[in-house]
């Protein structure tokens, strides 16, 4: 059970009913983060600017996923796990290995999947402040400063997503069962 409610376009505040409205009709169902995140609008509003931002950087869908799943993984957010895990092998083309290693944060054998996902786990440690080998290595696999920065952006949104999923704890929606994932409560907050 939700310790938020989880709104609908008949009882969310007027601000965010537009974008739940487009949402329902765009997945197909309303997923239960918009839900969440419809009692605060400007918390709504921000995910769909920060994602829409998200969604021109250079880095790949795929790579842009490896960072949404290490960040959620990582953060204990099962809801954005699952997420992403569909929007990984659905849309972006990740085979089912290279998920489940994101998943349980362990070396993924893509070495451009396995330098993001390993950044994105030194941007959360560090708060930022990686050592000059994390992104050394970051670049050294082909990345750049600007897409240092990218993967910084996206760990920005899976914290929103993340935070508002585990401060909300909304039930996973049907639709994301099949990719339903029951890991660590959080490995950043150990």
């Amino acid at each position: 059970m939700s310790r938020l409610p989880l709104r609908t376009p008949e009882d969310a505040p007027a601000e965010a009913v537009p974008v739940l409205v487009a949402a329902e009709k765009n997945n197909g169902f309303l997923p239960n983060l918009l839900r969440v995140l419809a009692n605060a609008p400007v918390a709504l509003e921000t995910y769909l600017t920060v994602s829409g931002i998200n969604g021109r950087a250079s880095l790949t869908l795929a790579e842009r996923e490896a960072v949404q799943i290490t960040a959620a993984a990582t953060h204990g957010c099962g809801f954005c796990v699952a997420g992403h895990t569909a929007i990984a092998t659905k849309k972006a083309g990740l085979d089912a290995d290279a998920v489940e290693a994101l998943r349980r944060r362990q070396p993924v054998a893509d070495p451009r999947l396995a330098a993001v996902a390993a950044f994105t786990g030194a941007v959360i440690a560090t708060r930022g402040q990686v050592a000059d080998a994390d992104l050394d290595a970051f670049k050294n696999a082909g990345f750049t400063d600007g897409q240092a920065l990218e993967v910084v952006l996206g760990v920005s949104l899976a914290t929103l997503c993340n935070f508002a999923n585990n401060l909300g704890q909304p039930p996973l929606n049907p639709q994301l069962e099949p990719f339903r994932w029951d890991g660590p409560t959080s490995v950043a907050a150990e």
